[in-house]
């Protein structure tokens, strides 16, 4: 059985029989489906537990008469683009074979790719913005590349119907934590296996499989054939293939660990320690060694402290906040986002790795994108728009990274600056801060230099200003200790940040 303890705990739901359990639930899924016009929408991840949820609806769903048949049932997946690419491409082969099988059997049921918007992307914000890899205390990811994507799709359907049902495939057994949250649930809920939505209103959650054990799922998908067209052995094969020790073994007992514990999630994520399931992917199977550049490449992100093991990126981070301004904690600066070095890095990087994955990957993957060309355009965009690196260096970074021309959409030329240029202001600045402060008062000015009206220019040249006040992190952390020592002096409230003519004074 499980290795998890709250799934050791969890009685299996077919104690009194796999047959009788299984007409149960097909008769609480028809009941519910027929009791209402509400649109439903399952939540579908390619895992065992999704897989199961909506075999179970589509097989209730096959058992109505077609006139029955009354209201249409939505499977979203969302795809966050930096999914591990062996579940991505299983979960887009199976929206497609969902969609087709589906149609076929005349069953209400359309699939859904969903992706986070181009401008919010995991790379976009990393390497555009400069947001360092996620970590526990700045977990940035999750709600713009999960969240946002299905509560926009979910509130749709909702605004266009005025209620939705969101079928989930959670289960009491996942853990501790889950247990909590389902039972404080039940307590609202309005009928019978209804609970309220909590973040979006008007939207309801049912969890046909909320009592089942990982041992249960795993039986399920094993005696039930796959409607869609899909061999559940080859599911079961992929989290053999994502286990450490690389073993699903016959459930006999209770002391039989099953392959439930496997999770499979986005290949760059920086809030576990390690990508335990690619690692194991990538040595159970000597087919799966192309994935190496992107577990090299998410080991790189979560940049460590030789010294203590602990995650320190400063070296990669400029010493001020977005906005320019100067904090401390501590007694040392809070680092801000990714500096263009360390920005440039992760773009060449990625598109290195990505080379080399259509180069010495099979051939489904010869057209693979780590990066779109949306997400291209988007960053090269951020970094000549908003962060004034007029250079416009992501061209060049493409073309020496993949051997080809970059062929995205052109920016004006009245928007950047020549490459001989840019070197001779270098030479006339030689100092990196001076030279990057110059760079951008230049083009604020450039800016502004054609309107009529040049409202907000002195706002933009103070802003650039405050940014470019100090010349290093050294300057910076002795300035903010006496800013702090000055106004603590009478136990007064926290400095506020001061006028750009007080700072350094």
């Amino acid at each position: 059985m499980s290795t998890d303890p709250a799934s050791r705990r969890a009685a299996s739901a077919f104690a009194d029989g796999f047959k009788a359990a299984i007409a149960r639930m097909m008769e609480e899924i028809v009941e519910l489906y027929r009791a209402d016009e509400i649109p439903w929408i399952i939540g579908y991840s390619g895992g065992k537990d999704s897989t199961a949820t909506l075999q179970a609806v589509w097989l209730a769903l096959s058992s109505l008469p077609k006139d029955q048949l009354h209201k249409p049932v939505h499977v979203i997946s969302t795809d966050t683009l930096v999914e591990n690419p062996v579940v991505a491409a299983w979960v887009s082969r199976s929206l497609d074979l969902i969609g087709q099988r589906a149609k076929a059997a005349g069953l209400p049921i359309t699939s859904h790719r969903l992706t986070p918007d181009p401008i919010n992307t995991f790379w976009v914000n990393l390497i555009g913005r400069g947001y360092p890899a996620p970590r526990p205390k700045f977990r940035w990811c999750t709600e713009r590349l999960k969240i946002d994507p299905s509560n926009r799709f979910i509130g749709e359907v909702t605004r266009a119907n005025g209620e939705s049902i969101v079928v989930l495939g959670m289960r009491k057994a996942e853990s501790g934590a889950r247990t909590k949250v389902m039972e404080r649930l039940e307590g609202q809920r309005l009928r019978d296996g209804l609970s309220p939505n909590a973040s979006l209103p008007n939207s309801y959650v049912y969890t046909p499989i909320e009592t089942w054990t990982n041992d249960d799922v795993w039986l399920f998908l094993m005696q039930v054939q796959n409607p869609w067209g899909f061999d559940n052995r080859d599911l079961l094969t992929m989290y053999q293939g994502a286990s450490a020790d690389g073993e699903c073994p016959l459930v006999i007992d209770a002391s039989t660990p099953s392959c439930g514990d496997s999770r499979f999630g986005c290949w760059v994520c920086t809030l576990v320690d390690k990508d335990k399931s690619m690692q194991a992917m990538i040595q159970n199977d000597q087919e799966k060694e192309w994935m190496t550049p992107l577990l090299a490449l998410r080991d790189e992100l979560d940049v460590r402290s030789e010294e203590t093991g602990k995650r320190d990126d400063r070296h990669l981070r400029d010493f001020r906040r977005m906005n320019g301004s100067v904090q401390l904690h501590n007694d040392r600066l809070i680092h801000g986002p990714y500096t263009q070095d360390a920005r440039s890095m992760w773009l060449r990087r990625v598109l290195e790795a990505q080379t080399n994955i259509r180069r010495e990957g099979p051939p489904e993957m010869a057209e693979m994108e780590l990066l779109t060309p949306e997400e291209l355009h988007e960053i090269r965009r951020l970094w000549v728009f908003e962060k004034h690196e007029t250079e416009d260096l992501l061209p060049g970074i493409y073309e020496t990274a993949t051997g080809k021309a970059y062929d995205g959409p052109p920016i004006a030329d009245d928007l950047t600056t020549a490459a001989e240029d840019t070197q001779l202001l270098k030479e006339m600045l030689a100092d990196d801060a001076l030279f990057a402060l110059t760079r951008e008062l230049l083009d604020v000015e450039r800016r502004h230099r054609t309107m009529t009206r040049r409202a907000g220019l002195f706002r933009a040249l103070e802003n650039s200003l405050r940014r470019g006040v100090f010349l290093d992190a050294e300057e910076a952390t002795t300035s903010a200790l006496e800013r702090r020592a000055a106004f603590s002096r009478d136990d007064g409230p926290a400095a506020p940040e001061l006028p750009l003519s007080e700072i350094g004074a």
